[in-house]
């Protein structure tokens, strides 16, 4: 790449909040859900309709954002995988031409390099300090609970260490923002917030601007959990869906993280308003994205692990003053390695020359739609599944497949079934859009049997190590 003057190389903020559906906010159409500082990042820049993470799994859709790469390249499957340590991701490379590349808060990358790149952190990640990543192989078939998961019940107003190191990354962000140093060298600082992650605790008023009056349940039809999909009855049996919480529990819980999803917002706010007052509004590249979303009680699910719309589907939006057009909505199909692709793109490097998965943004933000590849890839080879799954989206329609014999298969349109509730996998009527969207997967994912396999070999490897180490590295 060519060097260019460090005070016209544009500088990084990258909000990364944590567990946050795109449909679970204002800016995305939630008649409920209040988020003004997305929608002024709207009107700033670029919002993406149909942005998604590129695992609904932390470790690994993080892994995948830090890199550029899909997780089966990755090979970060799950959240006992640690990240191999010579990965190059954009920090490294910013650093590399002469960033000063900082986390603040949480990555969740596991094992001995918790930074990868960044050169320091800033505030801490209490997911990857206190969390003991337990360890899954698909030989045991995927669990099952005898008793609902807890969390929806401690919902409510209140504070939670997860609350308290929110308030520290903000704290610090803030205080990196005004220090001199920010006007003198480029820079790029990685917010990474939990909210609205569970558990399901926000301060009020909060919780009260939604429950109980201001809160919506989940959209199931009559008969749907009866009907539901084998990757999706799994998952519930995970997390004992055979319990049915009352709509008071459902409420409280999707009150709390509206909620939290409000209260994120209003730290965006006040990042972008440290911005504006430090004078580096004009310079910065502003990114918010999420690792991955939160079902929410839809399809009677919770927490994450699935391809439906809830978990997969995340706000991903980008303003560059000057650079970009102000107040623009892409609906194209795209996901978080682009969005790695378009950092490194904006930095002068070619995502192409280290192996990313994604394109830069560049071109189809600027109107080049033409162009566009017009995909989003999703994989999920961690617990929550026995088996290789993946989902490929293109236009409005959606593929998801889980490997075996026979294949586990759904094929939805998005424009006339939003919900996610009537699979048109192997209808006649629809054969043609079937093997055309099972044609682009097996183009852009690879063999389906070899990537099950090595994820197999993984698991198998990781457990011996664990047994001899006692679970020390990871």
């Amino acid at each position: 790449m060519t060097s260019r003057e460090s005070d016209k190389r544009p500088n990084f903020l990258v909000i990364m909040s944590d567990e946050h559906g795109a449909k679970f906010s204002g800016t995305y159409g939630h008649p409920l859900v209040n988020t003004p500082n997305m929608d002024r990042l709207a009107a700033m820049g670029v919002t993406f309709d149909n942005g998604y993470c590129n695992s609904p799994l932390c470790v690994p859709s993080r892994a995948s954002f830090m890199t550029g790469q899909y997780v089966s390249n990755t090979k970060t499957y799950d959240n006992s995988t640690p990240m191999r340590v010579d990965a190059v991701t954009w920090p490294y490379l910013l650093r590399s031409e002469g960033y000063d590349a900082v986390l603040d808060g949480k990555m969740h990358l596991i094992g001995p390099d918790p930074l990868h790149g960044f050169e320091r952190q800033l505030a801490h990640d209490p997911h990857a300090e206190l969390l003991t990543h337990e360890h899954f192989q698909w030989k045991d078939g995927c669990p099952v609970s005898d008793k609902p998961w807890p969390l929806v019940f401690e919902a409510g107003p209140g504070s939670t260490p997860m609350i308290e190191a929110d308030d520290e990354m903000e704290a610090a962000a803030l205080d990196y923002l005004q220090q001199p140093a920010r006007q003198d060298n480029p820079w790029a600082i990685c917010v990474g917030f939990i909210a609205p992650h569970f558990p399901f605790v926000v301060p009020e008023p909060y919780f009260s601007k939604y429950y109980p009056d201001n809160v919506d349940m989940p959209d199931i039809p009559g008969g749907h959990l009866d009907d539901l999909p084998p990757a999706a009855r799994r998952l519930g049996g995970m997390f004992g869906v055979d319990y049915q919480y009352t709509d008071d529990e459902v409420k409280r819980a999707r009150a709390a993280y509206y909620g939290l999803v409000e209260w994120m917002d209003a730290k965006i706010g006040r990042l972008l308003d440290s911005l504006e007052a430090n004078g580096l509004a004009d310079n910065t590249v502003i990114i918010h994205t999420s690792d991955h979303g939160d079902a929410l009680g839809e399809h009677g699910l919770w927490r994450k692990m699935s391809m439906y719309e809830a978990s997969s589907h995340i706000p991903i939006q980008i303003a560059w003053p000057g650079h970009l057009p102000a107040g623009k909505r892409v609906t194209q199909p795209m996901s978080n390695v682009d969005v790695t692709a378009t950092i490194a793109d904006i930095a002068g490097f070619d995502p192409s020359a280290y192996d990313m998965d994604g394109d830069s943004l560049m071109p189809l933000m600027n109107g080049d739609e033409a162009g566009w590849k017009n995909f989003a890839l999703v994989e999920h080879l961690a617990h929550g599944t026995d088996r290789a799954l993946v989902m490929v989206r293109r236009g409005s329609w959606k593929l998801t497949y889980g490997h075996g014999d026979p294949p586990e298969l759904e094929l939805y349109d998005l424009d006339t079934d939003p919900g996610e509730f009537n699979n048109l996998a192997n209808n006649p009527a629809h054969a043609t859009k079937q093997q055309e969207m099972w044609d682009l997967l097996m183009q852009e994912w690879g063999d389906p049997a070899e990537i099950n396999a090595q994820v197999v070999q993984s698991q198998t490897d990781r457990a011996v190590i664990r047994a001899a180490d006692g679970g020390k590295i990871f």
